[in-house]
Order: structure tokens, then C-alpha cells, then sequence
């Protein structure tokens, strides 16, 4: 048994990644249905296993699973989406799926980890790494593959630099690029739920990011409704740019 939460967070975040690979390995492409599914149990099975392991007296709150309301009244809540991306997972060559793993504690979120099992990649909050700086001129905004929020390309007409507006799959995956410097932020408001959000987050607080709903709000877990339906990432410094833009589209 590990006592330190965020290597617990980055172990298990990219042992089920590993799972993961795995399992898509040996089934292979022909019932994609069947591998999306079977992605999301197994991966929830052996998370939500190895959690009441590790940390017999927390709760759990997985996308995958039954949500126990006894959560809120919880000192320590494991937050975790088994699979982010379920649909990239099942396209072949696709790598923009995750796994996440977070724990918030009373006041917030204390730990968490993304894994990106086809990148080889695992950012996580026990390794913080510095975000590159902010951009000089143009920006590459990353949005959903499948739902791009509207105002984004509003957005990108109202700000007075040149915007690339980049589709990419899983949360995770898109903060990821943030923090990679792979994009320079990323922007949602298509709908989301706290599984979403929570290790990513968790990760962006520990590299230096700015992290907040597009009103500038903070984004806050472990709540009776999960529903957290938006999100800016950034770096800091274009924060204010991006919020007042925000604003004045909406």
C-alpha cells in the first residue's frame, strides 16, 4: 500500500491505461460496441478494486458506476472517468483517450492524474512539470471533435489575434495539449460532468494553469449534482484575454 496520494493517483491511472491497451489489443476492431463497453467495465472494475484496496475508508465517484451519495458527507472522494474518450478508444490509430484519477479532499482537489496509454504519457500531480509560455500572436484553441460549443468559433472571429480552433477527443487528452503545449487552451461548454474535469484539473492547478468555468468561476467537486457543464484551461497570462472574449460572445 502506497501513503502517498499522488503516486497512488498516477499508478492507477496508468496501470488501467495499461488495461486498456490491452484489452483493445486482444479484441481487436470488428464490434466496436462491444470494445467501448467492455472498455468502460473493466477499467471502472479495476480502478473502484484497486481503490477500496489502497484506501479502504474513501468513497468513490466513477463515471461507470452507482453514485453513493454518502460521498458528501466524505473527508476524501476518488473522482475518476475509467475511460475518457470512449469513442476515440475504439478508432484505431486514435490516441486522444485518457484515463483520470483525482481525489479531492474538504476544500478541493489534492491529487490527481491523467494517463494518455497511446501517447505513453501519464501527467500527473506527483511529477508537476512548468507550462511553457503564453503564445506570440497566433492560438490554437482546442475544442470537441463532436461538439464544438458555438461560441468558440464567435470567439475566434471577436478576438483581434488569429485563432486555430483544434479538434480533439477526451477532456483529458485536449488539457493534456494544454499543459504539452501541444494547443494553448481549451475551451468547452457542450456539457460535462465532474469525472470529466477533475484530474485534468487537478493536474493544470499543479503545472501552473489556470483552470475555471468560462464565467471565471471556480470549478467546485464532489457536489449532490455532478453536472459541470463548462471549462477554460490556459496559461495564466491569457486568462483575462480569453474570459473578457468569453464574455462578450456569450
Amino acid at each position: 500500500m502506497t501513503h502517498d496520494d499522488h503516486a497512488l493517483a498516477r499508478d492507477l491511472a496508468t496501470e488501467a491505461g495499461a488495461l486498456l491497451l490491452r484489452l483493445r489489443s486482444d479484441r481487436g476492431f470488428g464490434d466496436l460496441r462491444a470494445l467501448r463497453e467492455a472498455g468502460d467495465r473493466e477499467s471502472h472494475v479495476y480502478l473502484t478494486e484497486a481503490l477500496a484496496r489502497q484506501r479502504p475508508g474513501d468513497s468513490v465517484l466513477s463515471e461507470e458506476g452507482k453514485d453513493e451519495l454518502s460521498r458528501l458527507d466524505a473527508e476524501r472522494v476518488w473522482i475518476v472517468d475509467p475511460l475518457d474518450g470512449t469513442r476515440e478508444y475504439a478508432e484505431e490509430g486514435r490516441g486522444d483517450w485518457a484515463v483520470h484519477v483525482a481525489l479531492w479532499e474538504r476544500g478541493g482537489l489534492t491529487a490527481g492524474a491523467v494517463a494518455l496509454p497511446s501517447q505513453g504519457k501519464t501527467l500527473s500531480t506527483a511529477e508537476p512539470m512548468a507550462m511553457h509560455g503564453p503564445p506570440a500572436g497566433r492560438i490554437r484553441v482546442a475544442v470537441s471533435r463532436t461538439r464544438p460549443p458555438e461560441f468558440t468559433r464567435r470567439l475566434a472571429d471577436h478576438l483581434d489575434i488569429d485563432v486555430d480552433l483544434v479538434p480533439i477527443g477526451s477532456a483529458g487528452a485536449k488539457v493534456a495539449a494544454v499543459l504539452l503545449g501541444d494547443v494553448d487552451a481549451y475551451v468547452h461548454a457542450g456539457g460535462q460532468y465532474e469525472w470529466d474535469s477533475a484530474a485534468p484539473v487537478a493536474v493544470a492547478h499543479a503545472f501552473g494553469a489556470h483552470a475555471s468555468r468560462i464565467d471565471g468561476s471556480s470549478l467546485t467537486y464532489n457536489q449532490e449534482d455532478t453536472n459541470l457543464p463548462d471549462i477554460l484551461v490556459c496559461h495564466p497570462e491569457m486568462a483575462p484575454t480569453l474570459l473578457a472574449g468569453i464574455r462578450a460572445v456569450l
